[in-house]
């Protein structure tokens, strides 16, 4: 697939591509170096602490017991 570079410097993602890596309006994207290649690789930030226990801390609690743990 083909796309161009706007006035702004901006670029159309094909919709089959977002749609084939689930890329949604307000998601985070890296753009990366590569020689002479521009590489766009979608950032993909873990699921949240949802339900009762979302505003509750318990995530960050438990994460900062497990770090005193021994490896």
């Amino acid at each position: 697939m083909t796309g161009r570079v706007g006035a702004k410097g901006q670029v159309v993602i094909p919709k089959a591509i977002r749609d084939r890596v689930n890329l949604h309006p307000g998601d985070e994207v890296d753009f990366e170096l590569r020689d002479e290649q521009i590489v766009l690789v979608a950032r993909r930030r873990p699921n949240g602490l949802g339900g009762r226990f979302a505003k509750s801390g318990m995530a960050a609690r438990l994460l900062e017991d497990r770090s005193g743990e021994p490896r």
